[in-house]
């Protein structure tokens, strides 16, 4: 499979959207290719010693859903995440892009799969953290998370303010089973301090209106 690459310090979860904004000629050309054609191109980590990514690199498949452009050739995209993928090498070619061949990096079998409770747990803490969010950002969005469990990890993943490495190695793992056990770890915790911030920030709002606390 052969892909455009869009190297960037930035990690894309199958499922998730992120805004992108593509000001560099080189990738307003890559824009131009891909909505010319299948609308996708594979979003991946930087190498560690130069741009360039490493070959082994574990990226997502992006697919354009939006592009608003702006002054000068620039544009505000956003993409949705697809399949993993595993570059395997880069390849010669004449865009001013680079252009990689790539597997795909499916999840192995599980020996053991996440319990319903595990789920349904997990589903509840990711909607608390998704309200906590909103709250915020002073949105009052309704919260769906997918049921299955694959989905639903990347999806709660999506959301977490992790730093980079940290959602490079999650997007890595290749275990339904371990990406939900490593949330129900992670997430009580985290879920908490969103909830926190948006009592303050909510009464803060409040105030500023005039009524006592």
């Amino acid at each position: 499979m052969l892909l455009p690459l869009f190297p960037l310090k930035t990690v894309l979860f199958p499922g998730a959207l992120l805004p992108l904004h593509v000001f560099e000629p080189r990738y307003r050309q890559l824009l131009a290719d891909v909505t010319a054609g299948d609308r996708r191109f594979g979003l991946l980590p930087p190498g560690l010693a130069a741009e360039p990514p490493d070959r082994g690199a574990v990226g997502c498949v992006a697919a354009v859903k939006a592009v608003m452009p702006l002054p000068e050739g620039r544009a505000t995209i956003v993409v949705g995440g697809e399949r993993r993928f595993r570059l395997r090498e880069l390849i010669p070619a004449s865009t001013p892009y680079l252009q990689g061949r790539a597997e795909w990096l499916d999840d192995l079998l599980d020996v053991q799969v996440p319990t319903e409770q595990d789920l349904e747990r997990l589903r509840d803490l990711g909607e608390r953290y998704a309200r906590a969010l909103h709250r915020l950002a002073d949105q009052t969005l309704d919260v769906q998370l997918p049921r299955p469990a694959a989905e639903l990890s990347f999806e709660i993943a999506s959301l977490l303010e992790w730093e980079f490495e940290a959602r490079q190695r999650f997007l890595e793992i290749r275990s339904t089973t371990e990406r939900v056990e490593r949330l129900l770890h992670a997430l009580p915790v985290l879920v908490d301090h969103a909830e926190e911030r948006a009592l303050v920030h909510t009464q803060s709002a409040q105030n500023g209106r005039g009524k006592i606390l």
